[in-house]
């Protein structure tokens, strides 16, 4: 996580904001316009004495919502020579929520506050009162004509309606606000320390004097610097759950991650990482949880994980943490967070119109939506339900959608099974999926057995805005590195090996296993599809592979997922970068796959909890995962369920064993070798053919690849 400078706050967007002479231009016009025929602006002080006043934190929604939407239709009518003019498809406006969010299912997340478009905002109490959602929008976008006297009569009925849900709804609970409904300005989080619960806060001035920017205390706000107070009793809620398999689970076990921290961060730093991944591991893993339970900073971390989630198309999210009278705004992202310095709103109001101001006059793009994302649609509908979706904050954050083209079916002719869309944000300093899949292919037409066993890439896109812009425009320091970049890659519809049991399974394994340095070998990746009658094994994704004439990892991110990652690569040396990735670390990667989906399923479902083995190695830390599968591999006879069949079982034991002996053979070798120098762990692949073989030729391993 990086915290911004105080000349970066605003957004980050907005370098000025903490200048006087800039607040000048929007404070200035702002107390001289003292009403329009709707709003006054002098009822904001009115509002903010009564946010000041000792009690329960519930008693400061409202107060804080008028303040805030009082200063947006206000605001709205200045104009300054430079600056934008208000995007009316926005309209934003500030509304009340303290009610679970919802996409699919309905979530557990409850934000106190939602910043969204005044249609969206109007929808749920319109259809409460008989009224039906889009009518408003549909019959503005009827009326507008070129004549200036009816854009006028429009804008005015607009200010109307703005302002009758200013003064009956805008306070009041909601119910079915969807994630997608919602600006990237997702949420505003609201808490009331202890003092200012008894004794208030300090009462606004009689008037205000623009001086530079004073830093609040704390400047940054730390994880765990609050926890929430006084939460209203819940009703019973329904938790969010993600279309994603075990697999995906294990690959993704910590559902909300920060920027990993650099050898030179402070302690401080890492201790506020690990706490954002710990809190989120806890509640992802347990949705009995409830947003009481979490520090501030993680709740708001855990709406942008719901947003980005329920959102394809977006690139970044904004939140706003308010504790009593500072304000601190989250920015959000695939490469990492960035919050900005402290506001105090109540005794630097100023600062809060420059950046209500800013903000509504930010357009879709703004907000994070990708301009040049089109909706995905399947069969004309919304793919939300079938898409294969990724919880968190940090990293590649796959999604797989169902998508139709066409272009392509007249290109590639028709898949029976469909086609999907992988959307993925890869490092940018990491050779992309594409560029590996096009040397993959190349290689593979030359051996006519294994190009079948390689992902088709049927079309692609890369989009040309890195995550690291907004870090350079900050002068952040090492602003590019772990920077992103947005691919869409469209290829055939497959099936997941976890579907499949016995020989069948064993089968479509075995094709699986691939002479590329895949670097991510997990169940998830293993795939299938049908041709000419027969299934085809296919190792997918190989957006963190790479070929023989690399020299190793380039990327910022360490590869591979954790239970299934060699015993080489799981210590703190592999850890740290220093054991070289080889294949044969696939080649055993390929083996802790074999015997996760052999454990944990049967008949291909997944065993509940009480039954299924080794879900804590989806848990665990790289360094604590390898020393439980070293125990793991030691001894097998506690983890032998008694109804798998013996031939996987014995295909199973016996690789362990060769795993086994040739990690002690190499462990030996070490001391041993010939010049008297011990050997490094990460020397070079020997034979990679012997090394395949001691698996090929077990007896095992025979008997099940035998056509039936």
């Amino acid at each position: 996580m990086l915290c911004c400078k105080p000349s970066f706050s605003a957004l980050f967007l907005l370098p000025r904001l903490n200048s006087p002479s800039f607040c000048k231009c929007v404070s200035r016009p702002f107390c001289l316009f003292a009403m329009d025929r709707l709003v006054k602006s002098s009822d904001i002080q009115t509002a903010l004495s009564e946010y000041v006043c000792p009690g329960v934190e519930n008693n400061f929604y409202s107060p804080f919502i008028r303040t805030t939407n009082i200063a947006l239709a206000c605001l709205e009518e200045i104009k300054i020579d430079g600056m934008r003019a208000p995007v009316p498809t926005v309209d934003m406006i500030c509304q009340r929520n303290d009610m679970p969010m919802h996409q699919t299912k309905k979530s557990i997340r409850k934000p106190d506050f939602v910043i969204l478009p005044l249609n969206n905002a109007c929808a749920p109490f319109q259809d409460e009162t008989g009224g039906k959602k889009g009518k408003q929008i549909s019959k503005q976008k009827g009326t507008q004509k070129d004549d200036a006297k009816d854009d006028a009569k429009d804008d005015e009925q607009r200010k109307k309606k703005r302002k009758a849900h200013m003064d009956t709804n805008a306070t009041a609970k909601p119910t079915n606000f969807p994630w997608k409904d919602v600006l990237g300005l997702a949420c505003i989080e609201f808490k009331r320390k202890i003092p200012g619960r008894m004794k208030g806060i300090k009462a606004p001035p009689s008037s205000y004097t623009l001086t530079d920017y004073a830093p609040t205390k704390p400047e940054h706000l730390p994880v765990d610097h609050l926890r929430a107070a006084d939460p209203a009793p819940a009703p019973s809620q329904t938790p969010a759950t993600q279309t994603t398999s075990d697999t995906a689970s294990a690959a993704q076990f910590s559902g909300l991650t920060a920027a990993r921290p650099s050898q030179g961060e402070s302690s401080s730093k890492r201790k506020a990482t690990d706490t954002l991944k710990s809190a989120a591991k806890k509640s992802k893993g347990n949705h009995a949880d409830t947003d009481a339970d979490l520090d501030v900073t993680v709740q708001t971390g855990l709406y942008a994980a719901e947003m980005f989630a329920a959102n394809l198309a977006v690139n970044h999210l904004l939140n706003i943490i308010v504790v009593d009278d500072v304000t601190w705004i989250w920015y959000y992202d695939r490469q990492g967070i960035i919050q900005c310095s402290g506001i105090n709103f109540i005794q630097d109001l100023p600062r809060l119109m420059v950046l209500l101001y800013a903000l509504q006059r930010f357009g879709p793009h703004d907000w994070g939506r990708n301009k040049d994302f089109l909706p995905v649609e399947v069969e004309e509908r919304l793919c939300h339900d079938e898409r294969v979706t990724h919880y968190g904050l940090q990293g590649r954050a796959t999604n797989v959608v169902p998508v139709t083209s066409k272009a392509l079916t007249k290109k590639y002719g028709k898949f029976e099974d469909g086609m999907v869309a992988k959307i993925c944000w890869g490092e940018a300093s990491r050779t992309s999926e594409p560029e590996i899949l096009k040397k993959v292919d190349e290689i593979a037409k030359k051996h006519g057995t294994v190009q079948v066993h390689v992902p088709e890439l049927l079309w692609h896109h890369t989009f040309t805005n890195p995550t690291s812009a907004i870090r350079e425009a900050l002068d952040v320091p090492e602003s590019t590195k772990g920077s992103r970049v947005l691919y869409i890659l469209v290829f055939r519809k497959l099936f997941p090996i976890t579907q499949l049991c016995g020989k069948e399974r064993f089968d479509v394994w075995r094709q699986c296993i691939s002479w590329v340095c895949h670097r991510d070998v997990s169940p998830g990746n293993l795939m299938w599809y049908w041709r000419d009658g027969k299934r085809i094994g296919i190792l997918n994704n190989y957006d963190l592979s790479s070929l023989a004439d690399e020299p190793g990892p380039r990327g910022n991110e360490r590869t591979g997922t954790v239970p299934f990652m060699a015993l080489d690569l799981l210590t703190k040396d592999g850890q740290q970068g220093k054991v070289k990735h080889l294949y044969r670390h696939d080649l055993e990667s390929f083996m802790w796959v074999l015997a996760w989906i052999c454990l944990r399923y049967r008949q291909g479902v997944l065993l509940s909890r009480r039954l299924r083995l080794l879900d804590e190695w989806a848990t665990l830390d790289a360094i604590a995962c390898g020393e439980k599968k070293l125990v793991f591999l030691n001894n097998l006879t506690p983890f032998a369920p008694s109804d798998i069949d013996k031939l996987t079982w014995g295909v199973l034991v016996n690789c362990m064993l060769v795993l086994k002996r040739d990690a002690n053979n190499r462990y030996y070798l070490r001391f041993t070798s010939s010049s008297g120098e011990s050997q490094q762990p990460n020397a070079e692949d020997s034979d990679l053919d012997a090394f395949l073989y001691k698996f090929t030729s077990l007896g095992h391993w025979v008997e099940l690849s035998k056509p039936e």
